[in-house]
C-alpha cells in the first residue's frame, strides 16, 4: 500500500503512559489531580439528556462568549474552539506552513510540533535553549521560508517561562506568526493574552486539559485577531467540538473562583515538591507549570523511573539527544506527592 512519502518517513508522537484507572498514581502526563468543578459535571449531565441526535454548534458560541468574558477579550470573534489545543496546533501548521516550508521550535520542548510539520511535509528547525533555559537571539531571526514559530510558555519539560517583554521583542523581529502555546499559563504569574491585541503576529493557544481538570473532555482554543480566526475556521472540521465538550468547557469558563483555588493549591504543592527534591540532592529547575523538571547527580534517572513504576507510581523519564535526560513529575495531590517522594528516596538509597 502506497502512503504519502511524508507519512512513511515520519516518526510517530508518543504520548505518556495511560494505565487503567486506579492502578497507578499518575504523575506523568500533567493532568490535574482534582476533579473538575461541580458545575462542569452538571453541564455534562444536562447536555447528555439534550438533543444528541442533532449536530452541535459548529463554532461553540456559548464557550467563546464565556471565554472572552473570563479572559477580558473584546468579543467571541477573537476565539476559535478546537478538539484540544493539539487540534488548534494542527490547524495552525496546516494554515501557515506549506509543503517544503519551515517552522521553528525551541529545544527541548513539545515534540508534537515536529510531528505536525512531518505530517504536512514541511521542515522543522530546533533552536536549543542556552544556559538556564534562555532563548538565544537566533530564535527570533527571520528567513524567507520560515512560516511559523512555536513557543510553549511555560515550556515543557522545564516549566520555565519567557517574559511577555521578550516575546514582544521576538515577535517584532519575525515576519511570520509567533504562536505562544500557553497550555500551562494558568499556573504562572504572567501570560501573553494582552499581546494578541497589540502585536499583529502573536497568537495564543490554550487548553482546558491542565488547570481546569478536563483532559478527558478534549477542548482547547486559539486566541487571535478576528481575521485570523476567520481564515483558520475555513479548515477546521465542520463540527470539531461535540455538544458535551462545549457544555463542559462553557461551564468551566464560568468557574473562575474554582480555578483560582485549585491553582493556588497546586502551586503550593509544587513549591513543596521542589524543596523536598532539592533536599534529596536533585537539581530542580524553578517551574511555572503544574510539573517540575529535575536531575539527580547520580544520573540514574531511568532507574529511578523504573523503580517508581514497579511501585505503581508513574512519572516521566525523558531523554533529549544532545541535551541530556531527567525526570518530569506532574503535580498531584499532597498525598500522591508524599508517596512519590518516599519512593524516590528509597530508589536513591537502593543505589548505595
Amino acid at each position: 500500500m502506497a502512503y504519502r512519502k511524508a507519512l512513511s518517513l515520519m516518526k510517530p508522537y508518543t504520548p505518556g503512559e495511560q494505565p487503567p484507572p486506579g492502578k497507578f498514581i499518575k504523575l506523568n502526563t500533567n493532568e490535574n489531580p482534582y476533579p473538575p468543578p461541580a458545575a462542569v459535571v452538571d453541564a455534562i449531565r444536562s447536555a447528555a439528556t439534550g438533543p444528541l441526535n442533532r449536530y452541535p454548534d459548529p463554532v461553540a458560541t456559548s464557550f467563546r462568549r464565556a471565554a472572552a468574558e473570563a479572559l477580558g477579550l473584546p468579543g467571541p470573534e477573537w476565539i476559535l474552539a478546537g478538539n484540544g489545543s493539539d487540534e488548534i496546533l494542527t490547524l495552525l501548521v496546516r494554515g501557515f506552513v506549506g509543503e517544503g516550508e519551515r517552522l521553528r521550535l525551541p529545544y527541548p520542548s513539545y515534540i508534537l510540533y515536529r510531528t505536525l510539520a512531518d505530517i504536512q511535509g514541511a521542515a522543522w528547525e530546533q533552536t536549543p535553549f542556552v544556559d538556564d533555559w534562555k532563548l538565544p537571539a537566533a530564535f527570533g531571526q527571520s528567513a524567507d521560508d520560515l512560516k511559523l514559530v512555536l513557543l510553549p510558555n511555560p515550556n515543557s519539560p522545564s516549566g520555565t517561562i519567557v517574559s511577555p517583554e521578550q516575546i514582544t521583542e521576538i515577535a517584532s523581529t519575525l515576519t511570520c506568526p509567533l504562536v505562544v502555546d500557553e497550555a500551562y499559563a494558568d499556573f504562572a504569574q504572567q501570560n501573553c493574552i494582552d499581546l494578541v491585541q497589540s502585536c499583529d503576529n502573536i497568537l495564543i493557544t490554550r487548553t482546558l486539559s491542565k488547570s481546569y481538570g478536563l483532559a478527558g473532555i478534549r477542548f482547547g482554543f486559539l486566541i487571535a485577531k478576528p481575521e485570523v480566526i476567520a481564515e483558520l475556521g475555513k479548515i477546521k472540521d465542520s463540527y470539531n467540538c461535540d455538544a458535551i465538550s462545549i457544555a463542559a468547557a462553557t461551564a468551566a469558563m464560568h468557574s473562575q473562583d474554582w480555578l483560582a483555588d485549585v491553582v493556588t493549591k497546586m502551586n503550593l504543592t509544587r513549591e513543596r515538591l521542589t524543596a523536598e527534591l532539592a533536599e534529596l540532592g536533585f537539581r530542580v529547575t524553578p517551574s511555572h507549570a503544574n510539573f517540575v523538571w529535575c536531575q539527580h547527580p547520580s544520573g540514574r534517572h531511568a532507574e529511578i523511573y523504573e523503580y517508581l513504576k514497579r511501585n505503581q507510581i508513574l512519572i516521566r523519564y525523558m531523554d533529549f539527544p544532545d541535551w541530556g535526560d531527567g525526570l518530569r513529575i506532574s503535580i498531584g495531590t499532597d498525598e500522591q506527592i508524599d508517596a512519590c517522594l518516599l519512593m524516590i528516596s528509597r530508589a536513591i538509597q537502593s543505589f548505595a
